[in-house]
C-alpha cells in the first residue's frame, strides 16, 4: 500500500511539477509584456532625446531609447516613438528633427523629457540647429534630419530621418540604459573606430595589448592608454580604466601631431632621417638639440616620462574640451613644444612630478608599433617613488611584444 501510495504521490508531483513548467512556460511567451521587457532589458541601449520646431516656433523633444544607424548611403538613422506619445505628433509636424546623444551626466536631461512636463525646455540651455532644431548643450553628439518615412509597427512607428549635419560635441561617455536603469559605460577598454581604415594594423596590434591594459588600469588604479604612429600623426587606438576622478571623457581617436617632445618614445627607435622630420616638426629650432638628446635617454632607459608643468595641464585640460578626433593642430603645437618630457636626472624631486609613463612595444621588424602610457595614477609612497609603476609598464609591453613575436629595442632601466 504504501508502494502504492507513493507512486501515486510521485504521478501527484510529476503532474504538479509539468503543470507549473507549463504556467512557466506560458509566462515566457512573447505576448507576455513583462517577460518581453525583463529580456529586451538585457540589451543596452543608449539615450536620445530627439527634438524639433512646430510649425507655430515652440520646441518639442521626447527621449528614446530606440535610435539606430540605418544607411551609409544615403545616410539614414531612425527610432522608434510609441503610437500613444504625445510628443511625437508635434516632432512629425516639424517635418525635422535632431538627435541629441545624451552624456553619461545628463540623466536629469533625459528624465525631464520622458516627464509629461508643459515645458521641457524651461531653464534647458541649448542652440538651433541649421535647420532650426534645438540641439542640447553638453550632448555627446547630434545627428540633424530631415523626415524621411514613417511606418507603423505594432504599438510603435518607425521613423526614418535623412541625416543633413552631424557634429561631436564632446568627449564625454554617452548615458546609456540597462535593465530598466540608467547609467554610464564603465569599459575595460575603449578601442577607437577605424571607418576610414588607416589604423587597422594598429588596431591588430591593441587587440594584442588590451588584456594588459586592463589589468595595469584595474590593478595600479590608474588609467592606460595605446598609441599608434600612423604617418605624421599619433593616434589613440585604445583606453582602459577609470580613476577615483570619476572622469567620464575619452581621448580615444585623437589625432595629435607627431613632434617633439611627445612621441620620444616611437623616435627613439627610428632612423636618423626619421628623427629628422620629427626634429623639423618643431617650431622651436633652439630646441632641436634638446629634443634630440632626450632620445638617447629615453632608449637608454626604455621609457619616456612626462612631467606636470602648466602646459600639460592646459594640454589636458584641451584634449578634454575637443572630442573632433583630429585636434586642431595649431591650438595644441605651441602647447606641446612647452610640455615637460625625459629629465635627465631621475630623483625624488623629479619622481613627484612624474604624470605620464610611456613604454614602446615592438613588433617582429625592431620597430614601435604601440606606446603603452600609464596616467592618473596616485601619487606614490616611499622612496621607491613612480619606480613601481614603470617597472609594471615595462613589463606589460615586454608581454605584449612577445605576443605579437616582436624584437626589444633594448633599454636599461636607471
Amino acid at each position: 500500500m504504501s508502494g502504492t501510495n507513493s507512486g501515486h504521490i510521485r504521478r501527484d508531483a510529476g503532474m504538479e511539477h509539468g503543470a507549473r513548467a507549463g504556467e512557466d512556460q506560458m509566462s515566457r511567451e512573447p505576448t507576455n509584456q513583462k517577460w518581453f521587457r525583463q529580456v529586451l532589458g538585457q540589451y543596452p541601449t543608449g539615450v536620445c532625446v530627439i527634438t524639433a520646431t512646430e510649425p507655430g516656433g515652440r520646441a518639442a523633444g521626447m527621449a528614446v531609447g530606440s535610435f539606430t544607424s540605418v544607411s551609409l548611403d544615403p545616410p539614414l538613422v531612425a527610432f522608434l516613438p510609441d503610437r500613444s506619445s504625445t510628443s511625437w505628433p508635434k516632432i512629425e509636424s516639424a517635418g525635422r528633427f535632431c538627435v541629441n546623444i545624451l552624456s553619461a551626466e545628463q540623466e536629469a536631461v533625459c528624465r525631464r523629457f520622458a516627464s509629461k512636463a508643459a515645458d521641457k525646455f524651461e531653464g534647458l540651455s541649448y542652440r538651433m540647429s541649421g535647420a532650426g532644431s534645438p540641439i542640447i548643450d553638453d550632448s555627446v553628439a547630434w545627428i540633424d534630419c530631415d523626415l524621411h518615412s514613417v511606418q507603423e509597427a505594432g504599438d510603435h512607428y518607425i521613423v526614418v530621418g535623412l541625416v543633413r549635419e552631424l557634429q561631436i560635441e564632446s568627449a564625454d561617455l554617452p548615458l546609456l540604459f540597462f535593465q530598466g536603469g540608467y547609467g554610464r559605460f564603465s569599459p575595460f577598454s575603449l578601442a577607437a573606430p577605424d571607418t576610414l581604415g588607416t589604423i587597422t594594423e594598429q588596431l591588430r596590434h591593441v587587440d594584442m595589448a588590451r588584456l594588459e591594459m586592463d589589468r595595469l588600469a584595474s590593478d595600479l588604479s590608474a588609467r592606460c592608454i595605446a598609441t599608434a604612429r600612423v604617418d605624421d600623426e599619433l593616434v589613440i587606438a585604445a583606453s582602459a580604466g577609470q580613476t577615483a576622478k570619476a572622469s567620464v571623457s575619452t581621448f580615444v581617436g585623437q589625432r595629435l601631431p607627431f613632434m617633439p617632445p611627445t612621441g620620444s618614445v616611437f623616435a627613439a627607435w627610428q632612423s636618423d632621417a626619421e628623427i629628422d622630420a620629427w626634429l623639423n616638426a618643431t617650431s622651436a629650432p633652439a630646441a632641436r638639440d634638446r629634443f634630440k638628446s632626450s632620445l638617447k635617454v629615453v632608449r637608454e632607459r626604455g621609457y619616456s616620462l612626462g612631467l606636470i608643468n602648466e602646459a600639460q595641464r592646459l594640454f589636458v585640460t584641451t584634449l578634454a574640451q575637443n572630442a573632433n578626433p583630429r585636434a586642431p593642430d595649431l591650438a595644441l603645437r605651441e602647447l606641446i613644444q612647452n610640455l615637460s618630457y625625459d629629465p635627465v636626472e631621475l630623483n625624488p624631486e623629479v619622481h613627484k612630478d612624474v604624470r605620464l609613463i610611456s613604454v614602446p612595444v615592438f613588433g617582429p621588424a625592431g620597430d614601435v608599433v604601440l606606446a603603452l602610457t600609464l596616467y592618473e595614477f596616485p601619487r606614490p609612497d616611499g622612496g621607491a617613488g613612480v619606480g613601481p609603476y614603470i617597472d609594471r609598464v615595462r613589463e606589460a609591453a615586454a608581454r605584449v611584444t612577445q605576443k605579437l613575436g616582436g624584437v626589444s629595442g633594448g633599454g636599461s632601466q636607471e
